[in-house]
């Protein structure tokens, strides 16, 4: 396959910025890599959190954008498993060490040298982007470029944060229910969970989403839930909502915060956590999470409720989420200008 020389990209040259369109010089994969042509970019909460300056030591300018759908078009040397035109999908965690503690003991989402896509490495805001092969995920038939894209980030983390709430959940509350709740919400009920969805209050059009995807109930963070919970998800990346959901579960139960970033925690009583409640956060991914959760998607037919937006307006998308005028998903749509490529 012939290769163009240059492509545009959205980049982020300064955090508090907007992300500005270039051209740049099409990349070569190095050993262990592929280029891909990326066809569709999910534009996950973590973006706004590199743009808007609340994550450290962004590696700058970058690109950004980890929930990549594309093609193989090119190999580096040493891939094996991919060919050309092979259609994948790239996340958040986009390389791991292989050889520290964590790695070694089959713990590679708390690498220690880990690179993470869109933020310590360029990605998918752009026509083509570079992905380190083993962490390319083989996308399911039966799910468009588009519809698939936010599997890769707001379903793989989703997934972490479902899994971790443990075995014997009967009922599951949900706090903020956008991206990832929307998809973690359908393998919920897949599975014959009783699932509670918490929204911003007022938010009306995310309340009438998760009662299409059939929760049980539906209202705002600020409401107590009907019921008490087995376990809750906090997506919201707001810090009131920990004890808000350590009060509405039972005893034993669990709490996980699913986000990378959170505003600070207010002060609680010892008395809410106690009885074995356990409050725990989730860090990135493994391979066997992308494996497990692309095979559950596509074997309860999971559907991604999408707004799409051409890459060019990628920072109207990021405004859109700042400002919660999305349900489900952002995805921007790469597009690729016909006509011969230039080797």
């Amino acid at each position: 396959m012939l290769l163009p020389d240059r492509m545009h990209a959205m980049v982020l040259r300064e955090p508090g910025r907007l992300l500005e369109l270039e051209e740049r010089p099409v990349p070569r994969p190095g050993p262990g890599e592929v280029l891909l042509r990326v066809s569709a970019c999910g534009v996950c909460r973590t973006d706004l959190h590199l743009v808007d300056g609340e994550l450290p030591d962004p590696r700058l300018p970058v690109v950004p954008g980890h929930e990549i759908v594309g093609t193989v078009a090119a190999l580096g040397p040493g891939v094996t498993g991919l060919v050309p035109g092979d259609r994948v999908g790239v996340p958040w965690l986009g390389f791991t060490c292989g050889a520290c503690p964590s790695c070694r003991a089959g713990r590679e989402n708390l690498c220690d040298r880990p690179l993470f896509t869109g933020y310590t490495r360029d990605g998918g805001y752009a026509q083509y982007a570079v992905a380190d092969h083993r962490y390319a995920f083989r996308i399911p038939e039966g799910y468009d470029d588009v519809a698939a894209a936010p599997l890769l980030c707001a379903g793989l983390i989703g997934y972490r944060s479902y899994r971790m709430t443990g075995e014997g959940v009967a009922r599951l509350g949900l706090y903020g229910f956008g991206a990832a709740a929307h998809i973690v919400a359908q393998l919920a009920i897949a599975e014959g969970r009783e699932v509670l969805a918490f929204t911003k209050p007022g938010d009306r059009a995310a309340q009438e989403l998760a009662c299409r995807l059939g929760v049980d109930w539906a209202g705002g963070a600020d409401e107590a839930p009907p019921v008490p919970l087995d376990a809750a998800i906090i997506f919201a990346p707001v810090g009131a909502l920990v004890p808000a959901a350590l009060r509405a579960v039972v005893k034993g139960g669990t709490v996980v915060c699913g986000g990378i970033h959170m505003s600070d925690i207010p002060a609680f009583p010892y008395r809410i956590l106690w009885e074995e409640r356990v409050l725990r956060s989730v860090a990135n991914l493994t391979r066997a999470d992308g494996l497990d959760l692309l095979a559950a998607a596509a074997r309860h037919h999971i559907h991604t409720e999408t707004t799409v937006y051409p890459l060019t307006d990628a920072n109207r998308a990021l405004d859109d989420l700042r400002a919660g005028r999305l349900t489900g998903a952002a995805v921007l749509r790469i597009g690729h200008p016909e006509g011969p490529s230039t080797a």
